[in-house]
């Protein structure tokens, strides 16, 4: 089966009830037992729901994988990952991620006896003076938030598979739509499903697909457990988003080409992130492992202002002010001081979070009013 199909029918059957074609929400807590221990397959919804499961069934069928387990948010995703592991244990990560992901890291998980490394995976070599015999997981972002770093999934996971060390690999930003990180090497693939995935802004959740079942188990144990899933109204809502997310895709990958051309073009623009552009860093292997180069641009204005940025994203009328990224809408981002805020000053513009630096959520809009509304804002 194809992916433009899978996203529609992938994992799913009509509901055995009435043949309802969308799968329903069933919103109740528990579920009748004939005698203690005899039900339908369903006892408790933290544990199992009809609706989740659904959703869990696409969340694997579209990522290629064999499990697929939906969670109240992404950060809770992570942390699940992160329950995998034990004092003592290290995490190599991407030096350039999620600020909420750094914060996870560095303010909770590292009190706990977790070491972290942050790496820059510009090269996969580079990971390799970081591993010993504690090194556990590693953790990739790719395209990075907000820097659009891009790195090679498949060499990380010869990396990584070589040394017996778990791969994570966070496919927020590509979707697997343009990305398909298992069939990379990695072990587990997350995403903030709030963002594409979702797709409209109307829903916050997380997503781990693996193919291996002990790790699968693992996980499921973890998600009972510690209790952090998602409801079967969001969940509903992620299997809507899931049926279009191939073509709001396409849509946001030749809306994102056709700004982060006209900013590169810009007389008053610096420098501009998108993984498009043949000059971009690791610009051939974001070729060999990605169809497309999506929706999220990042750039500066000249001068590398701090009040210049703030100008220009308060000035945008169709692109919207706000956290988070992925819906229909355009959203514009001022990353230093919303996503990134949690990571220290000194420690986010290593790798090039200035306070000057704007990321962008391209939308699915008509190109021509979203250049208009930038043009009105940079001037």
């Amino acid at each position: 089966m194809k992916f433009n199909t899978k996203t529609i029918h992938g994992g799913q059957k009509h509901d055995l009830a009435y043949g309802a074609v969308m799968p329903p929400i069933y919103q109740t807590s528990t579920y009748a037992q004939s005698t203690p221990g005899g039900h339908k397959g369903y006892e408790y919804s933290r544990t199992h729901n009809p609706t989740r499961n659904a959703l869990e069934n696409a969340f694997a069928s579209i990522e290629n994988g064999n499990y697929g387990l939906a969670f109240g948010s992404g950060l809770a995703a992570i942390d699940a990952v992160l329950k995998l592991l034990k004092p003592g244990d290290e995490v190599i990560s991407t030096n350039d991620l999620y600020g909420g992901s750094y914060r996870l890291f560095t303010r909770i998980y590292k009190d706990f006896g977790i070491k972290f490394h942050f790496v820059g995976m510009d090269n996969a070599s580079k990971i390799e003076n970081y591993i010993n015999g504690n090194t556990k997981l590693i953790w990739v972002e790719t395209p990075t938030n907000p820097m659009m770093n891009i790195i090679d999934i498949k060499s990380v996971g010869e990396i990584a598979k070589r040394r017996n060390v778990l791969l994570a690999v966070d496919n927020t930003f590509a979707t697997p739509y343009l990305q398909r990180p298992l069939d990379l090497g990695a072990d587990i693939v997350m995403h903030s499903a709030t963002k594409y995935i979702g797709g409209h802004s109307d829903l916050v959740m997380g997503a781990l697909i693996v193919k291996d079942k002990d790790l699968a188990d693992s996980l499921y144990f973890i998600q009972n457990a510690s209790g952090a899933v998602c409801g079967p109204q969001d969940s509903f809502l992620a299997l809507r988003g899931i049926k279009t997310l191939h073509v709001r895709m396409q849509r946001h990958c030749e809306n994102g080409k056709a700004v982060a051309e006209y900013l590169a073009n810009h007389p008053k623009i610096e420098k501009v992130y998108w993984p498009g552009f043949e000059n971009h860093p690791n610009h051939d292997i974001a070729k060999s492992q990605m169809d497309d180069f999506g929706g999220m641009v990042s750039f500066v204005a000249k001068g590398n202002n701090y009040d210049e940025a703030i100008k220009i994203v308060e000035n945008l009328k169709v692109f919207t002010l706000a956290e988070s990224l992925g819906g229909v809408e355009s959203l514009a981002g001022h990353p230093a001081s919303m996503t990134h805020s949690s990571i220290p000053k000194e420690e986010r513009e290593k790798t090039g979070v200035v306070d000057s630096l704007i990321r962008l959520s391209v939308g699915i809009e008509d190109i021509d009013d979203l250049i208009a509304d930038l043009e009105k804002a940079i001037r």
